[in-house]
């Protein structure tokens, strides 16, 4: 592909063979390169506000090298948006590279989702430029992340989930009281109908504290500074009631108790969760349920302000890699890490499910058919396992990773347990440095009951 020999897999997903890791696609490409045959290249990526962040490949210099020079580019750059988030790339003495990528994220262009949701997170265009080493521009580091310390005082944690809403009241971080309720916010098209859902929801924590000191909340989606840029839950609010009516929500919501209020994206909670539960830093969270959500916690076990929304990173570079049904593109990680992955591997696995089934049902008689010992079924987990295996040193190159938490529905039972020992099994064999490395682990049964709620709470400073 694309004139570079990329060494046979150890392990090939049984039901997926042409899958192609953009770990080792990326392993090829850098051991093509020489000190006499490429050269350095820096990509930044900004934020309005002058924050960001740099990284840095490899290129190759021969004139016949532009095309895998753009294919490595353009899938580190896609990677970037999805992860950090930003609305400004600048690569480093690449004129060449930075117009082909500006041609295809563009309106209309074939990258056209990347561009519209980029301008949703910041409001402001993508953009792509060429800097000289001289004039090549240093992000603004922001130190805007959330500790674990923000236990101490009267504070209220909730998650908005697409079924239910959770909220807890702590003190102290010990959690003194935490309800569950079930609501329906997706086709709901008032965003009154969202307001009192959430205000329901803090009034029954309130009255378990003696007084409230601060609420902090996480729910799916792309929040910047508590503001809603992007979320599922408010997917059915049309856009001309969105700006006035969603977007400052959580503040409006909390002038009733008048106190600090913080929002974030709930992968981001699950990682700090998962911080406080180990006692340690660098973990990435990745649920595989409805889609692939994820999170991060830093080595000071603080969430940091990157978007990581790695439903849309790439992690499969083969040319018949899966199709995203919502943004366009191949290869992404919500079809390999998700209901999404389960469903479209039913077929290769000779499982005989009803394909008219909705992907939540699916999943269901996959899992029971898993539970009653059928290997077709345990090979879509397998499948699932190696994928992961593979794409763990792709998150790796962006993320300093020392654990990896998994959970989501997808994850339940025997299944998840086979998707787990596969993927340490494809690390040991094919990345045996990451492998000892990295672990990976599941919620214990008290992150499940009260980690979320807890770490939520915390978000806020008093």
């Amino acid at each position: 592909m694309f004139n570079l020999t990329v060494p046979a897999l150890k392990h090939i997903p049984e039901l997926d063979p042409k899958f192609m890791p953009a770990s080792l696609w990326n392993q090829a490409f850098r051991a093509k390169c020489s000190d006499e045959n490429s050269r350095e290249i820096r990509i930044a990526i900004l934020r309005p506000d002058g924050t960001g962040t740099i990284h840095t490949e490899r290129i190759l210099t021969d004139d016949e090298s532009a095309t895998l020079n753009f294919r490595l580019i353009e899938r580190v750059v896609k990677f970037l948006l999805w992860s950090c988030g930003g609305t400004r790339i600048v690569l480093e003495d690449a004129p060449s590279l930075a117009q082909a990528l500006s041609d295809q994220y563009c309106k209309g262009g074939k990258r056209d989702f990347d561009v519209d949701y980029s301008n949703r997170f910041f409001g402001d265009t993508l953009t792509f430029s060429s800097e000289s080493t001289e004039t090549f521009p240093i992000p603004r580091v922001t130190e805007k992340s959330e500790s674990q310390i923000g236990l101490k005082g009267n504070r209220i944690g909730f998650d908005l989930g697409g079924s239910d809403r959770k909220c807890a009241a702590v003190i102290d971080g010990e959690v003194v009281f935490s309800e569950e309720v079930t609501w329906d916010p997706y086709f709901e098209s008032d965003p009154a109908y969202h307001r009192e859902g959430i205000i329901d929801s803090i009034r029954l924590a309130a009255a378990h504290l003696p007084k409230v000191d601060a609420i902090g909340g996480s729910a799916a989606g792309v929040y910047v500074d508590s503001k809603v840029r992007a979320a599922s839950l408010f997917r059915g609010v049309p856009d001309e009631l969105f700006s006035e009516h969603v977007e400052n929500i959580f503040f409006e919501i909390a002038e009733e108790w008048n106190v600090p209020i913080r929002v974030v994206n709930d992968g981001d909670v699950t990682a700090l969760a998962g911080a406080i539960s180990l006692n340690d830093g660098c973990v990435l969270g990745l649920a595989m349920g409805t889609s692939a959500a994820a999170g991060y916690a830093d080595t000071n076990s603080r969430i940091t302000p990157w978007i990581s929304e790695l439903a849309f990173v790439p992690i499969d570079l083969s040319e018949n890699a899966a199709q995203d049904e919502w943004s366009g593109d191949i290869g992404c990680a919500v079809n390999y890490f998700s209901q999404q992955a389960v469903s479209r591997l039913i077929e290769p696995s000779g499982l005989k499910i009803d394909p008219a089934l909705g992907k939540p049902e699916k999943l269901i008689l996959v899992q029971e058919a898993m539970e009653a010992g059928d290997d077709k079924a345990a090979a879509i987990y397998r499948t699932i396992g190696t994928y992961l295996g593979y794409a763990i040193p792709q998150f790796a190159r962006f993320y300093d990773i020392k654990h990896m938490l998994l959970l989501g529905r997808v994850l339940t039972g025997k299944g998840g347990e086979l998707i787990i020992s596969k993927a340490e099994e494809v690390l040991r064999d094919e990345f045996p440095e990451l492998g000892k490395k990295i672990s990976l682990s599941t919620p214990d049964e008290k992150m499940k009951r009260h980690g979320q709620a807890i770490a939520a709470a915390s978000l806020p400073e008093i």
